[in-house]
């Protein structure tokens, strides 16, 4: 069961230059939970992902993690705070092994927990234990996302943000990483803030989900009751969203 607020985003405004791309945004997301962000492409999603970690910089509004005010934070200093980010693009270091990668995820002080660590990933994602050799660009994509994931984890985070993490993957993979995130989720308690443009997968795997329409927040309910929603299932479910 969810406990007390980890993530507290309040009337959150970013700007590119003087075009605004946040409109005064408000999610919350509770220890335990997996939420889900959906909304259209260029929604402002990924920008409200950014702006948790400090780059852009909330202009107005602010980003309380585990109690304390982040919003002005270094970059270094809030992932020191144990918030980790899968960001969209699935940015590994290509010339790197799946091995060196894992290396470069672990934090300093985590190290003394490196091979307990690493052998928790391989158990979630079998295929990197087979690939620990292999350079990172070698993998294919799925693989690379499953790497993007498990870097993020091994610097053992209370938060961990995922961007876009089924973009451009076939189905299986797509129910691979998703199965992944939920057995995360279940088995270490682990915090999950998700953005999607896979609205269906999202909401049936989050606790609850938010919707962003250019820049605001539209709407807001638990993972099923957005799933029944006739609008949410007019916008984002039938015809050409899948």
């Amino acid at each position: 069961m969810a406990g007390a607020t980890l993530l507290d985003i309040k009337g959150v405004q970013t700007y590119y230059g003087n075009i605004r791309a946040l409109n005064g945004v408000d999610v919350t997301v509770n220890q335990g939970e997996i939420v889900a962000l959906i909304g259209a492409n260029g929604a402002g999603k990924s920008t409200l992902m950014m702006t948790i970690f400090g780059a852009p910089r909330a202009r107005a509004g602010t980003i309380t993690f585990a109690g304390t005010n982040i919003t002005q934070m270094p970059t270094h200093e809030i992932a020191r705070m144990r918030i980790a980010q899968s960001p969209e693009g699935r940015r590994i270091f290509p010339r790197m092994t799946v091995m060196e990668n894992l290396q470069m995820g672990a934090s300093l002080d985590n190290l003394q927990h490196f091979d307990e660590d690493a052998e928790k990933v391989f158990t979630l994602f079998p295929r990197l234990k087979e690939r620990i050799g292999q350079r990172g660009g070698t993998l294919s994509g799925g693989e690379q996302q499953m790497l993007s994931i498990a870097r993020a984890l091994m610097a053992r985070p209370k938060l961990l943000l995922l961007d876009e993490p089924s973009l451009g993957l076939a189905p299986l993979i797509v129910k691979q990483i998703f199965d992944a995130i939920r057995a995360l989720n279940k088995t270490q308690g682990l915090t999950v803030f998700l953005v999607e443009q896979n609205a269906f997968g999202a909401l049936k795997l989050a606790d609850r989900g938010y919707v962003m329409v250019n820049g605001n927040v539209t709407m807001s309910g638990t993972g099923k009751e957005l799933l029944a929603n006739p609008e949410v299932r007019a916008a984002y479910l039938e015809g050409g969203h899948h």
